[in-house]
C-alpha cells in the first residue's frame, strides 16, 4: 500500500497525530505536501486534496479551531432557519483561549464566550471521519436572541419564527436555556409575540 493511499478519500481533514498512527514520518508527510496529494494547514492539521466526499466549511473551521463550536449565524444557517448567508463562520470559544493562526479563507470569526455559555448545548457532527462541534438548535436560538442588537432584530425575527415552525422543536429547553443564560424574560416576550 503506497504513502497516499493510507489517508482515506472520505476524510478532508486529517490530523498529523493520524498521520503518524498510520505510520508516516514526517519526512513522508512532507513529501505527501509536495506531490500535492496533502495541503498543510497549520501545525496539526492537513487539508486531503483526494477528498471524495461532501465539503464542508465547518471543517476548516475544526482544523484552526478544535476546541472551538460553530454558533449564531454560522449554526442559524446549519439549522436552516434563516436565508441570511454569513461572510465568515462564527466559532465560539472560550474567554481565556487563545488562537494562534486563522485562514485567510474560510474566514473565521471569532466570539469570546464566558465558560457557562461556551460549554451549554455543544453537539459534535460526524461524518465518517470529519467533525466539527456546533451548538444545538435551542442554544443556537437563545444565542440569537441573546446578541440580537449586533445580529440584527430583522434576522433574530426570522431565525424564531422557523425555530417555531419545525416539528421537532423544544420550547422547555428552549426556554432553561434562556434562563441560564439571564434572557429568559425576553424570550418569552418574543414567544407570546411571536406564538
Amino acid at each position: 500500500m503506497s504513502d497516499k493511499e493510507l489517508i482515506s478519500s472520505n476524510q478532508m481533514i486529517v490530523s498529523v497525530e493520524e498521520l503518524k498512527e498510520k505510520g508516516l514520518s514526517l519526512y513522508k508527510i512532507n513529501q505527501l505536501v509536495e506531490q500535492g496529494f496533502l495541503r498543510k494547514l497549520n501545525k496539526k492539521f492537513y487539508e486531503n486534496i483526494n477528498f471524495q466526499g461532501d465539503e464542508s466549511d465547518f471543517y476548516y473551521a475544526y482544523a484552526y479551531v478544535p476546541f472551538g463550536v460553530i454558533c449564531l449565524m454560522s449554526a442559524a444557517v446549519f439549522y436552516n432557519l434563516t436565508t441570511y448567508r454569513p461572510e465568515g463562520i462564527d466559532v465560539a470559544i472560550q474567554r481565556k483561549a487563545r488562537v494562534s493562526t486563522l485562514p485567510d479563507w474560510p474566514e473565521i470569526q471569532l466570539y469570546y464566550y464566558t465558560d457557562d455559555r461556551y460549554e451549554l448545548g455543544i453537539e459534535t457532527i460526524e461524518d465518517g471521519r470529519n467533525r466539527f462541534h456546533i451548538y444545538n438548535v435551542e442554544k443556537t436560538v437563545v444565542d440569537i436572541v441573546f446578541y440580537r442588537e449586533k445580529i440584527g432584530i430583522e434576522e433574530t425575527k426570522e431565525i424564531l419564527i422557523n425555530y417555531l415552525k419545525r416539528n421537532n422543536r423544544n420550547l422547555n429547553q428552549l426556554i432553561r436555556y434562556a434562563d441560564q443564560m439571564k434572557c429568559g424574560d425576553i424570550m418569552r416576550h418574543y414567544l407570546e409575540v411571536l406564538v
